[in-house]
This record gives structure tokens, C-alpha cells and sequence, in this order.
């Protein structure tokens, strides 16, 4: 009855650690998704902001330190309040949805 109960532990285990794996990488899934949906047009798809309406908004790179130095509060304050031309998403979006959306901006920042 032992090994019966250690062999369920430790599936239940492993299961919930691929469980886990699965939904972070769905997670970044969606953000990349959404980030193309809603952002890449004027942030571009690598956070350059070297797009036609970005050249015209003067948006800056996620890279650039001025921008790269601002907290992850700032960033999803700005996504929820909008910020200069950009617009508001506060009901838009949920709070996890851009909660994903300023950890992938991030990663643009540190690719370029």
C-alpha cells in the first residue's frame, strides 16, 4: 500500500509540474499573441517602435533605458491609463493579461 501511495505522489507530482510548464508557455503564447494584436503596430513586433505610426507618435524603444527603467507598476499603469496617444486598456485587458504583456515587453527590451 506504501509504494502504491508514493507511485501516486509522485504522478500526481510530475503531473502537476508539466501542468505548470504548459500554462507558462501559454501563457507567454497568449501575451506574444496579444502584444501583436494590440501593441506591434506602433511598438512594432520588436519593440523598436520603428513603425510608421510609431515613427509619427515618437515612441520610444522598450530598450532604451529612459523606458527600460520604469517598473513593472509603471508599465501596467500605463497600459491601464494609457499614456500620451496611447490608449487606455483598463477593462480592455484583464490585470494577468497585462501582467504577461509588460514580462514579454521586457524580454524585447533585453533581446535588442
Amino acid at each position: 500500500m506504501k509504494a502504491l501511495t508514493k507511485k501516486t505522489v509522485v504522478g500526481f507530482a510530475a503531473s502537476f509540474v508539466l501542468a505548470l510548464a504548459m500554462s507558462t508557455s501559454a501563457v507567454a503564447q497568449d501575451a506574444a499573441a496579444l502584444y501583436k494584436a494590440k501593441c506591434a503596430s506602433c511598438h512594432a513586433a520588436d519593440g523598436s517602435g520603428d513603425t510608421p505610426v510609431g515613427k509619427k507618435m515618437g515612441v520610444k524603444s522598450f530598450s532604451d533605458p529612459e523606458v527600460a527603467k520604469n517598473t513593472d507598476s509603471a508599465w501596467i499603469d500605463a497600459t491601464k491609463k494609457g499614456k500620451g496617444k496611447m490608449p487606455a486598456y483598463d477593462g480592455k485587458l484583464t490585470d494577468d493579461q497585462i501582467k504577461g504583456l509588460v514580462t514579454f515587453i521586457r524580454g524585447l527590451a533585453k533581446a535588442r
